[in-house]
Formats: C-alpha cells, sequence, structure tokens
C-alpha cells in the first residue's frame, strides 16, 4: 500500500476521501470534532506539498436525498477555523457545476464536496457515479479508515479508476497499530470485549479466540455466555438464539487453553433508569425481574488482574450501561486500569472510545481508533475494501 508522501502533489488535484460523519446537536453544531482533527495532518501535509486538495466525505443516511440537516456546511465553516484556509463547500459532489470549481482551484487551495450519500449511487457503488468522482482527481488518497469496511463509490469505485492511489497518514496509523496490536503483539495479548450484542462481535470473538492469551467478556453480552452456562441472569438482556453458541465458544476456549473471564457479580436495576433501585449481588444471585447494568466491584478486581502483566490490550465494547453515572463504575474503573498499564493499547468503538473520554484518560490511551465498523471487522480477520483496492 501506497503513501501520500509516495506522489508528488504540486499543482495535482488530490482528491483525498475523509470521515466527516460528525456528530450534531440541535442547532446543527459539531459536538465532537475527533474525525476532523485526526485527519489534519494529511490535509496540511497535501497544502504543504502545493496540491489542490478536493476533500470528499458522508454525513449520516440521507438515503439518496438532499437533506439540509446533513449538509457538511458546518464542517466546511469549522474546518476553515481550524486551518486558517478559506475552505469552499461545493453545491454538490459531482456534475458540471462541480468539474467547473475544480478547473479554477489554485494550489494550496481547499473544496469541500457536498455529501456524498446525497447520491443513492455512492454506497451502491455505481461505475457511472465512481467515473464522475475519478474525473475531479490526479490523485486519490484515502483517510477515512471508518468508512473503509464500506465498498462504496469513493473508497473503492474511484480508487480502481485513479492510477495514482495511496493511503493517508490516519489510515496508515490505523494499520500500524492493528498490525502491532494483532499480527505482531507484545504478549500476553488480552482482548476486552464488551457491548450489547454477542451477535454483533461474534466474527471478532471467534477470530480472536485463535489470536489472544486471555478473553474479558462484560457488558450486556456477558449475559448470554452466562445463561449458556446454566446462570439465571433475570431480566437482563440476553440473545436466546445465540446460546448454543455461546456455550460452545467457552468450551472452544477451554480445550485451546485461553483464560476466558465472565463477570462475577453484577451492579442490578429494577429498570433501566437513572433513578432505579439498585444492588450489588453475585452473579448466581441476579433477582427475578432485575437486570444486570454493570460489572460489580469483585468482577472489576477480577479484570484489573487479569490485565495487571498485559503486554497489549486491545478493546472494544463497554463493561455496562455507562451512560448513566449508577451503571459506570465498572467501565470507568477498567478504563482508568488500561491507561495505568504499560502495555500497548488499542481502544476502538464509538462506545468505547465515549467511554474512555468520560473517564478523561483518553491522553493515557496509547491509541483510539477513529472506527467502529472498520475496526470490528479487522478484528474478524477481514480484509477492508478500501484498503485492499490500494494495493491493486
Amino acid at each position: 500500500m501506497k503513501s501520500i508522501r509516495d506522489f508528488s502533489l504540486s499543482g495535482k488535484r488530490v482528491l483525498l476521501r475523509v470521515d466527516f460523519n460528525v456528530p450534531m446537536d440541535e442547532q446543527n453544531q459539531i459536538t465532537d470534532d475527533n474525525r476532523v482533527t485526526m485527519v489534519l495532518p494529511t490535509i496540511r501535509y497535501i497544502l504543504q506539498e502545493k496540491g489542490k486538495l478536493i476533500l470528499c466525505s458522508h454525513m449520516g443516511r440521507p438515503k439518496g436525498k438532499r437533506v439540509e440537516a446533513l449538509s457538511l456546511a458546518p464542517v466546511a465553516d469549522h474546518l476553515q477555523s481550524l486551518l486558517g484556509v478559506k475552505v469552499t463547500l461545493a453545491p454538490d459532489c459531482v456534475g458540471e457545476e462541480v468539474m467547473a470549481l475544480v478547473a479554477k482551484m489554485a494550489a494550496g487551495e481547499v473544496l469541500l464536496l457536498e455529501n456524498l450519500r446525497f447520491h443513492l449511487e455512492e454506497t451502491a457503488n455505481d461505475p457511472g457515479f465512481s467515473e464522475q468522482l475519478a474525473k475531479l482527481a490526479d490523485v486519490y488518497i484515502n483517510d477515512a479508515f471508518a468508512a473503509s469496511h464500506r465498498a462504496h463509490a469513493s473508497v473503492v469505485g474511484v480508487a480502481e479508476l485513479v492510477a495514482e492511489k495511496g493511503a493517508g497518514f490516519l489510515l496508515q496509523t490505523e494499520m500500524d497499530y492493528f498490525r502491532k496490536s494483532m499480527t505482531e503483539p507484545i504478549r500476553p495479548l488480552v482482548a476486552v470485549i464488551g457491548g450489547a450484542k454477542v451477535s454483533s462481535k461474534l466474527g471478532a470473538l471467534e477470530n480472536m479466540l485463535a489470536k489472544v492469551d486471555r478473553m474479558i467478556i462484560g457488558g450486556a453480552m456477558a449475559n448470554t455466555f452466562l445463561k449458556s452456562m446454566g446462570v439465571e441472569v433475570g431480566a437482563s438482556k440476553v440473545e436466546d438464539d445465540l446460546l448454543e453458541t455461546a456455550k460452545r465458544f467457552v468450551e472452544a476456549a477451554d480445550t485451546k487453553g485461553i483464560k476466558l473471564h465472565l463477570p462475577v457479580d453484577f451492579v442490578v436495576a429494577d429498570r433501566f433508569a437513572e433513578d432505579a433501585v439498585t444492588k450489588t449481588v453475585t452473579f448466581r444471585d441476579i433477582p427475578s425481574g432485575w437486570m444486570a447494568l454493570d460489572i460489580g466491584p469483585a468482577s472489576t478486581i477480577l479484570f484489573q488482574e487479569a490485565l495487571q502483566d498485559a503486554g497489549t490490550i486491545i478493546w472494544n465494547g463497554p463493561m455496562g450501561a455507562f451512560e448513566i453515572d449508577a451503571f459506570a463504575r465498572g467501565t470507568m474503573a477498567l478504563c482508568r486500569t488500561v491507561a495505568a498499564s504499560h502495555a500497548l493499547s488499542i481502544v476502538g468503538g464509538g462506545d468505547s472510545n465515549a467511554a474512555v473520554k468520560k473517564s478523561g484518560e483518553e491522553k493515557n490511551i496509547s491509541y483510539m481508533s477513529t472506527g467502529g465498523g472498520a475496526f470490528l471487522e479487522l478484528m474478524e480477520g477481514k480484509v477492508l475494501p478500501g484498503v485492499a483496492v490500494l494495493d491493486r
């Protein structure tokens, strides 16, 4: 995979695929600009090298219609303030008007194309749409790791049509950290997997069983594993259709000699609410009608001990419903443990990243991935289409 540094950019039209799908509030203000700031090194490099920078991104899911609330206009304004350079927002991402704007660009100028997903052809990886995007570019650079698991026109289709193509600094960093954590880890390698559903992470769990030295499973998905082992979990969230799968997974871990850590106690509540009645119980004493919403103090200590000598930690998914303070202690404690560890620590997924930010430990994590789905697909052992095409 070629790097952006492998190309001469001076005077060339550089089409840079970024992920500016940032969260917005009701006033259309950006609430977290991490996905913008993470690609600033690539953007600044292109401008420094006197390239004509054409940025493209999606925002939300407008389903092929122009939705003003999903316009990239607020991103253009914010990026302009960060760069101190004028950022022009194109009226569309393809078409004669866009071609005319690109034709007038001088070296060092910045044009942000409007939301790619205003066209259904983007998600369909339509050849004609890909060709229109390719006509804007002399060089194509992908720096949208979080979108690289999607075989979309701006990720795969256009890259197949532009001869000079490569990875931006963010995509390179993401892939380098993944290699360090999964392909060439400092051992012991410990995987921490949480979140709500086993179904969304089953592929990652099964693939990682062949790579890790030990695994911690928390969050609501732990309930499915416990129930598969005959434990009554009350009204806790469970995927009953995956009980047999979970049981086989536990048996496979045992056969391989992989130590699998599940919660031994929980913070339970009579309902999912901030003002719910809560108490801490062992995993065998969850009352009927109550739900497990966080790991308890004994589980926290158990998980901390499992991480104590880790050489590499890879974490995806919180230990409980951390959005509510009453159910956040387990996840916050784990954030502090991972942050204090001497291990190489990689955190991926929107909820995991949000939890780390809530804990205030963001700067003490080795790397926080910008991708949720892309991060999980790598954990599953899959090749990302947006990365594979750069090698073709």
